[in-house]
């Protein structure tokens, strides 16, 4: 992180963490999306009437894979209900204080039923690239959903821990065989008052190749973003952890998981044989 009697760094800076980017276009679009932050506090206060219907329509605006469309997406407010999720994504409280928490599916279900309901067996559906094509199209979904809420002052956080328990998940969703719930979207008016900051990512040196896929000084930046990372984490009292220690912890073993070491098998007990 930078001295405090530094300039400020500018919005594409900041989300490096560091200075040095050189100048480009811009637009309040790319200066949300260069602001965007997880929020985990929320205000104890509903969404507008219409917040979530516009949110959909724009999911819906993202692109799909040959208008294809495999995903859905469930809306649960009732206390009760995201108290049971939470509790099945890792006991994360901020979803039961979320007023909304969206389930994003990789559904291929609706077009199994098409095929049923037209007394065509639809075989392509059992390969795993529909399968990830079902996963790519509720990301961009999902994606659009977040830009759209942040537009009009909401926040939110991603929820991955929503595939710790995909059985469980999909009985409390009442989801239908070949629909899996990838991960979860709690949105909600952001407390301002709790610490947020846009974290650091990785520099462009090693995310942005040009013609072909290069690692010329990889180690060298990875390093300096362990540096980086390890302050902002230090700053936000999460101790001075480094982003390498993470990761390596992070996917160490079947053990760091969090039980879905076992995710091939349980999609194919959910219907998705993943040939």
């Amino acid at each position: 992180m930078t001295d405090s009697a530094e300039a400020p760094l500018s919005a594409p800076d900041l989300r490096y963490g560091i200075p040095g980017l050189p100048p480009g276009p811009s637009s309040p679009m790319i200066e949300a999306m260069l602001a965007h932050r997880s929020y985990r506090n929320f205000l104890d206060r509903p969404l507008e009437p219409g917040a979530l219907e516009t949110i959909v329509a724009a999911a819906s605006s993202a692109p799909s894979s040959s208008n294809m469309q495999t995903w859905s997406v469930v809306a649960v407010e009732d206390p009760a209900w995201k108290d049971r999720l939470a509790t099945l994504a890792g006991n994360q409280g901020f979803i039961r204080q979320a007023p909304l928490f969206l389930c994003w599916i990789a559904d291929l279900s609706r077009l199994d039923r098409m095929g049923q309901a037209h007394q065509q067996q639809l075989a392509g559906l059992d390969y795993l690239e529909s399968f990830m094509v079902a996963l790519v199209d509720a990301a961009l979904a999902s994606q659009n959903a977040l830009l759209a809420a942040q537009s009009i002052g909401l926040g939110g956080v991603y929820v991955g821990a929503l595939r710790n328990r995909p059985p469980e998940v999909a009985a409390e969703l009442a989801l239908p065989p070949r629909a899996f719930a990838a991960f979860g979207l709690a949105v909600g008016w952001p407390d301002t008052e709790a610490r947020a900051e846009v974290k650091p990512r990785l520099p462009q040196s090693l995310v942005l190749h040009r013609e072909t896929y290069g690692t010329a000084g990889e180690e060298a930046a990875v390093a300096a973003y362990d540096r980086v990372l390890a302050g902002f984490s230090e700053a936000n009292g999460m101790g001075r952890a480094d982003w390498t220690g993470r990761m390596l912890k992070r996917v160490a073993g079947p053990e760091s998981l969090s039980g879905r070491h076992t995710m091939a098998e349980t999609l194919r007990a959910m219907g998705f044989p993943l040939k």
